[in-house]
């Protein structure tokens, strides 16, 4: 087994997460998203899951690739996490429709 995590290995983590989240909400209205618990449950742990393994990227990664917006990232997961329950659906949901698909292609060009 390869045990070497590098900035590609993470980057290849937050496109998945990044892909799943596309994959399960392209062409669903914010109403049907938020409908669906589970859905919105799988968004936020993979928005967190994103904002982690961008955290283990080395800054000369991230400084190479400054179009990114990493500090975003950290800004979404730390309000999910620190709001306990209490987090304004329609800031996820227009980082769920404009910004995670546009930091997809982003990453794929990479």
């Amino acid at each position: 087994m390869d045990n070497d995590k590098t900035d590609q290995y993470y980057v290849e983590k937050i496109k998945t997460d990044l892909k799943f989240v596309v994959d399960h909400t392209t062409g669903k209205t914010r109403k049907e998203i938020e409908a669906d618990e589970v859905l919105v449950d799988s968004i936020m742990f993979r928005i967190i899951q994103i904002s982690e393994n961008n955290g283990k990227l080395t800054e000369q990664f991230k400084a190479i690739h400054a179009n990114v917006p990493w500090v975003a990232i950290k800004g979404m997961r730390n309000r999910i996490v620190h709001n306990y329950g209490h987090v304004d659906f329609s800031i996820v949901y227009d980082t769920v429709v404009r910004g995670i698909p546009e930091m997809l292609k982003q990453l794929e060009s990479i």
